[in-house]
């Protein structure tokens, strides 16, 4: 989630390497390839190649289509947290 979370505070950059967003969020390069290959297949970021860099970006479309679709389907439109579960400082 990190990761997700990361790329799209990031949005005004033309994109993200891997080796940027391992060393921003202090993530093994091998546990963050293995995380942003599966978001890539779930469509969440995209990928593009520079040379030999590659270059990730948050795909919000996606991103949107997905948080609507749990919001109709999984909370019914209603607050998915208790109020006391939202005001946690965990």
């Amino acid at each position: 989630m990190r990761t997700v979370t990361y790329c799209t505070e990031n949005e005004e950059t033309p994109g993200l390497t891997p080796g940027a967003i391992s060393e921003q969020l202090g993530v093994a390069s091998n546990t963050l390839s293995f995380h942003l290959k599966e978001l890539a297949h779930a469509g969440l970021v995209s990928q593009e190649r520079h040379g030999r860099n590659l270059v990730y970006r948050a795909s919000y479309q996606t991103m949107n289509g997905l948080l609507a679709y749990l919001t109709e389907n999984c909370c019914q439109g209603a607050l998915c947290l208790t109020e006391e579960a939202a005001s946690c400082n965990c």
